[in-house]
């Protein structure tokens, strides 16, 4: 019997963002709509689809090897695993997911010590109850099944709810008083399977190809020819992970120069290197990035 890697994947808001991340990182993942068990194109995984919450403890209970899911769960859970990186993605961009404490707008709440005595709404109880002890606050804390945006200020007087641009807490006249938890994905590993050595070899691998598709998510490769002599100048104009790849061309006096940047400068770098000398501008789009 061969090998095989049981990995979980999250279902739900991070699900398709996740699979472009491993088609990135060189795997390809199918599945149908009513499944959670995904197809992937490598024979030594066995994909499933957990929900975020209970991921973390079903890697530790050993249902399966590993797992990417939030920090914010794992911390919920009290789950004890191993963690092998983090990845910074999430379902709408690369900035990391925060649990944060909001109010209504028309409320006279400021901060956490104006809510002793009041009810708040969260998925995230357990954490909501530490921040609570922490601030040395005594509020109940209320389980929310959902749309917990709208409680404020009938149904809670309080919530604590995920946000990466806070546009939806925004659009519910809210106002966000303080920042509970920031979580960026982790990937993480039952700690039996992280002692075996087949498994532990092929997760670091993943891991590696994983962390080169997140690296590269912001990065796009440069190419250009230069004559001579203004190479110095546009080397000097680059920035780069290192230094730029330098080739003579077959035509005399000419390189060819190649370099990794971030996708954020492009568009005012161009401009100057064109200016600088630099001809046969191409830009082109990387899966990975490895170090």
């Amino acid at each position: 019997m061969s090998n095989k890697l049981r990995i979980a994947l999250p279902k739900g808001s991070l699900e398709e963002a996740t699979y472009n991340i491993f088609k990135k990182a060189g795997f390809s993942i199918s599945v149908n709509s009513r499944s959670y068990y995904p197809s992937v194109d490598d024979a030594e995984l066995e994909v499933v689809l957990f929900r975020p919450q209970e991921m973390s403890r079903y890697i530790e209970d050993g249902v399966v090897d590993c797992g990417l899911t939030g920090y914010d769960w794992i911390q919920e859970n009290e789950s004890d695993v191993v963690e092998l990186c983090q990845l910074q993605y999430s379902k709408r961009t690369s900035n990391p997911v925060r649990w944060v404490l909001a109010v209504h707008n028309d409320s006279k709440f400021k901060t956490v010590k104006d809510l002793e005595g009041k009810k708040i709404s969260t998925e995230l109880v357990n954490m909501t109850k530490k921040y609570l002890k922490k601030h040395k606050v005594s509020a109940e804390v209320e389980f929310s099944w959902g749309a917990t945006e709208v409680k404020p200020p009938r149904l809670a007087d309080a919530i604590v709810e995920a946000t990466e641009t806070g546009s939806s807490l925004r659009a519910n006249n809210l106002r966000i008083i303080d920042t509970i938890i920031t979580s960026i994905p982790r990937f993480i590993a039952n700690k039996q399977s992280a002692k075996d050595t087949w498994k532990r070899r092929k997760m670091d691998n993943l891991v590696m190809l994983l962390e080169g598709a997140v690296r590269a998510q912001e990065k796009v490769g440069l190419k250009m020819n230069v004559a001579k002599k203004d190479l110095q100048r546009i080397l000097n104009i680059l920035p780069a992970l290192k230094n730029p790849t330098v080739s003579s061309l077959s035509v005399g006096g000419w390189h060819d120069v190649d370099t990794i940047i971030d996708e954020c400068i492009v568009r005012e770098l161009i401009p100057e290197l064109k200016k600088n000398g630099a001809e046969g501008i191409i830009e082109y789009p990387l899966n990975k990035v490895i170090p």
